[in-house]
């Protein structure tokens, strides 16, 4: 190692920092946020930065110039930042002296410390550092690991403090309580505290701590929605929790890339659903997820889209709740959100559209059953899911509720990922430009004047696919 990594308690000491510039007010920044009172020397006026510090009570700004007498006045630690180099040679060379730690901004070789990229989850403190060779590498490593540590780990680490002279009673030797606290991290009571359901973690940490076999309370499930396709669309917490959960439950609507980001030596369990053909029954589906986490296990129940938009997530849940099942739900991002957005048609538009209306297309004994009154309203967009076996059907019934057969429409399959195509046509015409196209599910139908947009606004273009075309041309497909 090229450094010691320590972390200094700085609560309640002194620490100077030698410029007025915003670099400055960035390094009085971070002892402020450590709790220290900090002293700012300059004999200019602060930088309008100083102002915005959060415990700016706790700042002294001392207008003259420095001194190396000063570093004599009780100092933990000493940040140079002035846009002098000599003066900051000067408070390096001051401080050495005096044994002090002491950092130069953007002077390696004058550091006796130097300040790493950090993730704060207050009271884990989580610090990369490049030893000053390549601090924009740490920061960018700074940002990948921000998407692995949730915000609430602070929390669970301050439950932790909380029982942890009651588990040095009940397990007297270090090993002991390091097997009973990984045991914790890794069940349900952090992820009751990463669920804002500190109360119930903490409830069910003191049962595991009291109870003789010091058992694991059951499994949970996680009801995740996985998004229209694109891995790059995932949430932060949906990540996290795919890669720690023990089984997998997934659709046919999740995308091999998505599943590939799963935990490596975790069960799947396939249960999509296809046209006539359901690989499991909704209701078997159900009470699936109950036996596997009352087996003690972490299921992910991944589903395309969001689970509470024709995911029958709500369906699920009703069923874990019956069956006293913990559970969360993690919403994805919708296909009529995400699909729409990589082709360039917004759903909503001051010119064109002020609502939308979403619906499924889904067939059942082979008719159509929908709120057509509702959907023939003007300047409404409506995206139909699961349209394309009675994309006929349903343009047919818009027409004959008062749509007009001329208005804009778009079919696009496998929206947001490399595969996507973009069909454009009109309500009247969409039906046979779809077959020409040969398109297959998933797709997701768009009707409304903001269709119209899509070859002016179409910004995401899969290499080896070609221009959409305007809705006056005889063909409307982008391959």
């Amino acid at each position: 190692m090229d450094y010691l990594p320590i972390f200094l308690d700085v609560r309640g000491r002194k620490g100077l920092v030698v410029g007025g510039s915003d670099v400055a007010a960035r390094k009085a920044a971070l002892m402020l946020n450590a709790g220290a009172e900090v002293t700012v020397v300059s004999p200019t006026p602060l930088a309008s930065a100083f102002a915005q510090l959060t415990g700016a009570e706790r700042l002294q700004h001392r207008q003259a110039a420095f001194t190396p007498a000063m570093l004599d006045e009780g100092f933990d630690a000493v940040y140079a930042a002035s846009e002098d180099d000599a003066l900051n040679r000067q408070v390096h060379d001051a401080a050495r002296a005096r044994h002090l730690p002491v950092n130069v901004v953007d002077t390696p070789e004058l550091c006796s410390f130097i300040m790493p990229s950090i993730i704060d989850r207050s009271p884990v403190l989580v610090a990369i550092a490049s030893g000053g060779e390549a601090p924009v590498l740490s920061r960018l490593l700074r940002a990948r690991l921000e998407t692995l540590i949730p915000s609430a780990y602070g929390r669970l680490a301050h439950l932790a403090g909380r029982f942890r002279d009651k588990v040095r009673e009940r397990f007297p030797t270090t090993t002991e309580r390091r097997k009973f606290w990984e045991r914790v991290f890794l069940s349900p009571v952090a992820e009751m505290v990463f669920a804002s359901r500190e109360q119930d973690a903490e409830v069910a940490l003191k049962r595991l701590l009291d109870s003789d076999s010091a058992e694991l309370p059951t499994g949970e499930v996680y009801l995740v929605g996985a998004g229209p396709g694109n891995p790059d669309l995932l949430t932060f917490r949906a990540l996290r929790l795919m890669q720690q959960a023990d089984v997998v439950v997934y659709d046919r609507l999740v995308t091999p890339p998505i599943l590939d980001m799963c935990r490596r030596d975790a069960d799947r369990i396939y249960v999509g659903k296809e046209r006539d053909n359901h690989a499991v029954p909704q209701d078997q589906i159900n009470l699936l997820l109950v036996r596997l986490a009352k087996e003690g296990k972490r299921v992910l129940r991944l589903k395309g889209g969001d689970p509470f938009i024709f995911g029958r997530g709500g369906e699920e849940i009703e069923t874990l709740t019956e069956h006293g099942v913990p559970f969360q739900v993690v919403p994805g991002i919708t296909a009529a959100s995400g699909v729409a957005s990589y082709a360039g048609i917004p759903l909503t538009h001051r010119d064109y559209a002020q609502s939308v209306a979403f619906v499924t297309g889904h067939l059942k004994d082979n008719t159509v059953n929908l709120d057509w009154d509702s959907i023939g309203r003007p300047n409404q967009t409506v995206v139909i899911y699961m349209g394309l076996k009675g994309l006929a059907s349903l343009c047919q019934g818009m027409i004959e509720h008062g749509m007009a057969a001329d208005t804009p429409a778009a079919i696009v399959q496998q929206g947001t990922t490399p595969n996507q195509r973009v069909v454009t046509a009109t309500l009247s015409t969409l039906p046979d430009v779809a077959e020409q196209a040969q398109l297959k599910p998933p797709t997701l139908i768009i009707v409304g004047h903001v269709v119209k947009l899509h070859e002016k606004l179409a910004w995401f273009k899969p290499e080896g696919r070609l221009e959409a075309t305007p809705l006056d041309r005889p063909a409307h497909l982008n391959m």
